[in-house]
């Protein structure tokens, strides 16, 4: 059985990989025998030695995703340093948290360029590589209970995992005759950057605990087998689906 899940000769190009979900989904995906190359807005040099360490090559753009940038020039230079691209891990996103009638047009922007835009430049760069190379892709995004919910205070956020979603689903559509899958992970509330401000408040905190059946937040590592059975050669039957990682809370 290992064979299924055995990436090694592969190469995962994986955005946001400086902390938390990234560097995790990027480990995972290294120690599952692929070589990894980087999109981040700064340096990531833990991300780097972690890579390095399980024997992998690593390679790393630095790039702001929520300015305007060149998708196809990105992926030229993953290929151009790494050979190709066989799978694609679009992990970046920020959040913006206000109250509905106090959201800012730029922090709107931001929040929708970095989440959503980039996930299709991306992907659309991605797939035109895999079908020109007739690589059997596996394009991965990552979504959020806010693809199914609506949340408080965060309306650019939701609207762009919504849509990440649905981005997901069209692209599978598309892309599956091509031999290339897409697919998202939903993760629960983990303990990340992004969800710090809320794991700050005792009250916040203590009601989001209280309905997640595992009885704890989750952690980078958690993703791992997610990313690796979307990623895995042994799953080209599987796309457009969209999976939940959250430690039961969708269903309390």
């Amino acid at each position: 059985m290992k064979h299924l899940f055995d990436l090694t000769g592969k190469t995962a190009l994986v955005t946001g990989a400086r902390t938390g979900l990234g560097q995790g989904l990027a480990l995972a995906l290294a120690e599952a025998g692929a070589d990894v190359a980087t999109i981040g807005s700064s340096p990531m040099p833990d991300t780097e030695r972690l890579i390095k360490a399980t024997g992998r090559r690593f390679h790393a753009q630095q790039i702001d995703l929520s300015k305007p940038f060149n998708a196809q020039a990105v992926l030229d230079a993953a290929i151009s340093a790494m050979g190709g691209v066989d799978i694609l891990v679009n992990n970046a996103g920020i959040i913006r948290r206000a109250d509905i009638v106090d959201v800012l047009e730029e922090d709107w922007d931001a929040v929708i360029d970095v989440n959503l835009k980039s996930v299709f430049l991306l992907s659309q760069a991605a797939a035109r590589h895999m079908i020109a190379t007739g690589r059997a892709g596996r394009i991965v995004n990552i979504a959020s209970m806010l693809s199914f919910q609506g949340g408080v205070r965060v309306p650019a956020y939701a609207a762009s995992k919504h849509g990440v979603a649905g981005l997901t689903k069209a692209m599978a559509n598309e892309l599956a005759p091509k031999g290339i899958t897409v697919n998202a992970i939903a993760p629960g509330y983990m303990e990340t950057d992004n969800t710090e401000a809320l794991r700050n408040d005792p009250d916040r905190h203590a009601q989001i605990s209280a309905r997640i059946p595992a009885a704890r937040w989750g952690m980078p590592a958690d993703l791992a087998t997610a990313i690796l059975f979307f990623a895995a050669p042994g799953s080209p039957y599987v796309t457009g689906t969209v999976l939940p990682v959250d430690g039961g809370w969708m269903v309390r």
